[in-house]
């Protein structure tokens, strides 16, 4: 058969303004500026919700989590309510590899649930008593029969993988950087996919585990470049106050980060000059994204799972020569809307599983007619400890509105914000601009109502409305 290639790379938390090309933060990616120049940059893509395996789980089903089984992170205290990515759900790798592509998965998954012998022979029990990492059998890999993969484990400098055809008593210890080493072995993928009689179109995702946390496991070289800034010069952002407990911690955390952004550009353009050299680039689809960001001191918050651009707004940069126009969009992609746009890119439009209810955006993408352009991106937050709010959002070129909904069902908490005259989400316009508030709650409540959002905030929300 033919068709053309697909390379994902995912990098967990790497936020949108770490892109050295939008010259937000002082980061140095010369490779991935490079994808850039010759590929469509849609700024306005967003993490639905914000935290590790959500949001990969809408990237690969294409459904929201109450159809997918993956509401909250994936660990051994949520495993007994039955989180993890459901086999049913056909994601965008089952359907190519049921079109005869090779698919291969290398890096992190986050989207098995634990069992207890995932204790034993994974990562093991954190300091939180929860069971992070986990093996995933073969019939949970959802078409991927290339597997070079772990669950989740944070040992940057010492990794482990279980291979294709490992058992779970027998992961694949390694010392090597985790990114360098799973770009070594998405450049072995590539070389055999290159040399196969069968001209077999592949499907490679490599899920890069940095810059997310531990920070300090990055290699040293790239240290120096970030380590002799300032706090000003590494968080000019003016949602940083630079003098608090948090902005001090952020900027202890903010070189090394940004050093693994740097680390990582370096491996993603080790993987494009190899494609380069086995004459794949006009054949392959690329694309360069993450689950979500992180804050960074931002509004007083060092990490993700919260509605504000920093841990929300993620990189989406995908490369098709000649089918694919360069330049920059403002297409509001979210988490769901990738599956389908996908697959609609591919060829695969008739394939597109009727489970799957996000938008397919490939014919904006490839600028045709009447394309679909989807209104506005919605934002999930459900609370992740008890007490917390149950928040819903709505994102557009102009606005966000944020409405948490409390326990005790006794408040809606409304924020407003205008993305354009207050790019920082620093004033909150809910009490100020009733008109705009008012259609962006018509808006969240379509919204909620048309894809069976369970949010028990809605009762409340029609309150308000009307």
């Amino acid at each position: 058969m033919t068709g053309p290639n697909l390379l994902v790379v995912i990098a967990d938390q790497f936020r949108a303004s770490s892109l050295g090309c939008l010259e937000q933060d002082p980061t140095h990616t010369p490779h991935l500026d490079d994808l850039a120049g010759g590929a469509r940059v849609l700024t306005h893509a967003t993490s639905t919700h914000p935290v590790c395996s959500p949001a990969r789980a809408m990237l690969f089903s294409g459904q929201y989590p109450w159809d997918n089984g993956v509401p909250r992170n994936v660990n051994s205290q949520t495993a007994p309510d039955g989180v993890g990515l459901r086999v049913e759900s056909r994601c965008w790798s089952d359907v190519l590899a049921d079109a005869g592509y090779r698919m291969g998965y290398i890096g992190k998954w986050h989207l098995t649930p634990p069992t207890e012998a995932d204790d034993v022979y994974g990562e093991g029990r954190r300091d939180d008593g929860k069971v992070w990492d986990a093996w995933t059998p073969p019939e949970q890999r959802h078409g991927f029969s290339f597997w070079h993969s772990h669950g989740c484990c944070d040992h940057h400098l010492r990794p482990h993988y279980w291979t294709t055809d490992a058992p779970r008593e027998r992961p694949l210890q390694v010392d090597q950087w985790s990114a360098e080493h799973e770009t070594d072995v998405a450049i072995d993928f590539l070389r055999a996919s290159a040399g196969g009689a069968s001209q077999q179109p592949f499907g490679l995702v490599v899920s890069l585990n940095p810059p997310h946390q531990p920070f300090d496991e990055v290699p040293e070289k790239f240290v120096p470049r970030y380590a002799e800034l300032s706090a000003d010069e590494l968080l000019p952002r003016p949602n940083v106050k630079r003098d608090s407990a948090i902005g001090r911690e952020a900027a202890e955390i903010a070189p090394l980060y940004f050093a693994a952004i740097t680390a990582i550009d370096e491996q993603v353009g080790r993987i494009l000059t190899e494609l380069d050299r086995l004459g794949l680039s006009d054949d392959t689809i690329v694309v360069f994204t993450s689950d979500h960001g992180m804050q960074l001191g931002s509004q007083e918050l060092i990490y993700k799972n919260v509605p504000f651009d920093e841990s929300a707004r993620v990189p989406f940069v995908l490369r098709w020569p000649g089918r694919v126009a360069p330049g920059r969009d403002d297409l509001l992609l979210g988490s769901v809307d990738i599956a389908p746009t996908l697959l609609g890119l591919m060829g695969q439009a008739d394939r597109i599983p009727a489970q799957m209810v996000g938008v397919d955006c490939s014919d904006a993408l490839l600028d045709r007619d009447g394309a679909q352009r989807p209104s506005c991106a919605p934002y999930l937050g459900p609370p992740f400890e008890p007490g917390e709010p149950d928040v819903r959002g709505l994102r557009t070129r102009t606005h966000k509105i944020v409405v948490a909904h409390q326990q005790d069902g006794a408040r809606l908490d409304i924020r407003l914000y205008d993305l354009v005259a207050d790019p920082y989400e620093l004033c909150d316009l809910a009490d100020t601009e009733p008109a705009i508030r008012d259609t962006m709650l018509d808006a969240l409540e379509q919204q909620v109502v048309r894809t069976g959002d369970p949010w028990p905030g809605l009762a409340g929300l029609r309150r308000v409305a009307s």
